[in-house]
């Protein structure tokens, strides 16, 4: 669906990382992991447009860069913006109003189904102030569902959320992958990644390395990236040589 050659991400003109290199097919998820400030975000923001690449190229597959949805962390929404929970996940059927000025009853029903999937019916009606950051979180996703985008992008949806409404979240991109999205998503915990992720792009130092994530996610990888101090990886082996030993 997307294939990313020799890209270089930054802005006005000075690169944060060059040399990116992926491919994401339907039906897999690709995790884009990295220290702060080493192009995640700007990776997903080029993606969606907003702004181009200072080098190299996207290729896509059909005319997927136009149908896509994006889908952020919660503090990215003003909660205190007048809108129902129910009219947040109905943004999602805009891109199928054309001319008319309402949803119909189908687009109605996915709407229904959605807040349904992601435990939401009960907020239907309330305003979305009321809602915590784990209920934003659910509402983007059902705004997602309805969205009904071949390509998802994802950008640190896991964060300030409780760990059972992570889990729960973490199902629906599962299902999303078995019906054959390509989902491209940004974490920064290597055990979601290594859990639900086929590919790893990972950032730092201004460079990108790509492929399955188990090949991906080394100690010295993570160290030659910036993404692990030293004491880090040190903690991390003698975690690694502790688990071995009791698997012995």
């Amino acid at each position: 669906m997307i294939r990313a050659d020799n890209i270089a991400l930054g802005y006005k003109g000075t690169p944060l990382v060059s040399g990116v290199n992926f491919t994401l097919e339907r039906g897999k998820v690709c995790a884009v992991i990295g220290h702060n400030g080493s192009g995640k975000s700007t990776l997903v923001r080029t993606l969606m447009g907003l702004q181009p690449p200072l080098a190299g190229r996207f290729h896509w597959q059909t005319n997927a860069s136009c149908e896509m949805a994006y889908l952020g962390q919660s503090a990215d929404l003003d909660n205190q913006f007048p809108m129902r929970v129910k009219d947040a996940v109905a943004m999602g059927a805009w891109k199928n109003l054309g001319l008319r000025s309402s949803i119909n009853a189908q687009e109605s029903a996915q709407i229904d189904q959605a807040l349904a999937r992601t435990g939401l019916t009960g907020m239907a009606n309330r305003p979305l102030y009321e809602c915590s950051s784990g209920q934003l979180q659910r509402c983007f996703f059902a705004r997602a569902i309805v969205q009904d985008a071949p390509l998802i992008l994802l950008d640190e949806p896991f964060s300030a959320i409780d760990q059972q409404t992570q889990s729960n979240l973490v199902e629906i991109v599962k299902e999303w992958r078995d019906e054959g999205r390509a989902l491209l998503i940004v974490l920064h915990d290597i055990s979601t990644v290594m859990g639900l992720a086929d590919s790893c792009l990972l950032l730092g130092d201004g460079r990108a390395r790509f492929g399955a994530s188990e090949e991906v996610l080394t100690t010295d990888n993570l160290l030659t990236h910036h993404y692990l101090t030293d004491q880090q990886a040190e903690w991390l082996s003698l975690l690694n040589r502790k688990e071995g030993a009791q698997n012995v």
